[in-house]
């Protein structure tokens, strides 16, 4: 354990000490088209996979890539970490982020947020903040670019109950383009409220994609219980490894809630 924790030092020291960096080095982007950014976004995303393999020991397994379909689509995905909010994003082609508008506020990575379309979300706007967002999602996809959204709007914790928002069937069925499910382990190794990163392999699935023109109650039921069951088949396996090889997994429990 007192491995693990300086392990998780070193590396939130790094992950923000060069966060820093890569916020510097990415100035000349705002004089560039919106690709150099993205460009450099990615290469961040992947830097910090990089270095959680490295210091922490935590690998990263992607499962169904060939099911993305080209052009635009909504990637909805299970959100246990913080993790997957930047390491998704080097997975997509020409990705767009639903997010905080607080977070386009701070100074530099806000602007950056703006400059690479990123779209922000007033959370207490209620059904006026989600008709814009289905208006601006759909100004993006136009432009070929595949929607990241976490359709239960907020971290949750391994095991604790889903808690699907309507939002994404607001934008589903506005947009009219496939919905690509995508199930994930993350908060085994990066549990939220904790700076304990974990050894482990994080596994991130593209499931089935869903359809266009499904009903709203048909495309919620479906979504999530595929990503319900795949996330859960996920979690278990990567447990039963840790078990094999440390003699027990990780207890997120601990430190999620």
């Amino acid at each position: 354990m007192i491995l693990i924790f300086l392990r998780s030092l070193v590396f939130n020291v790094l992950f923000y000490l060069t966060m820093a960096i890569w916020i510097i080095a990415a100035l000349p982007t705002f004089a560039m088209p919106r690709a150099a950014l993205v460009g450099m976004a990615k290469a961040w995303g992947r830097w910090n996979i990089w270095l959680m393999r490295v210091i922490c020991g935590t690998r990263v397994r992607i499962l169904g890539a060939g099911r993305i379909p080209k052009g635009p689509l909504i990637i909805a995905s299970k959100h246990q970490s913080m993790w997957e909010t930047f390491a998704l994003f080097s997975l997509i082609d020409q990705p767009i982020v639903i997010l905080k508008r607080e977070l386009k506020w701070i100074p530099f990575f806000g602007w950056y947020l703006t400059k690479t379309g990123m779209i922000g979300i007033d959370r207490k706007a209620g059904i006026r903040s989600l008709k814009m967002l289905a208006r601006m999602t759909q100004e993006q996809m136009r432009l070929g670019r595949q929607l990241v959204i976490f359709p239960e709007g907020t971290r949750r914790a391994i095991g604790a109950p889903p808690a699907y928002k309507s939002g994404v069937a607001m934008i589903y069925a506005e947009a009219k383009v496939p919905c690509v499910p995508v199930a994930l382990n993350s908060g085994l190794c990066w549990p939220r409220r904790t700076f304990l990163r974990y050894p482990g392999t994080i596994s991130v699935e593209f499931l089935d994609p869903l359809p266009p023109g499904l009903r709203r109650d048909e495309f919620m039921s479906r979504l999530a219980a595929s990503i319900e069951t795949a996330t859960t088949a996920l979690v278990e396996a990567e447990q039963r490894e840790q078990a094999r090889l440390f003699g027990r997994g990780p207890d997120a429990s601990k430190t999620e809630d």
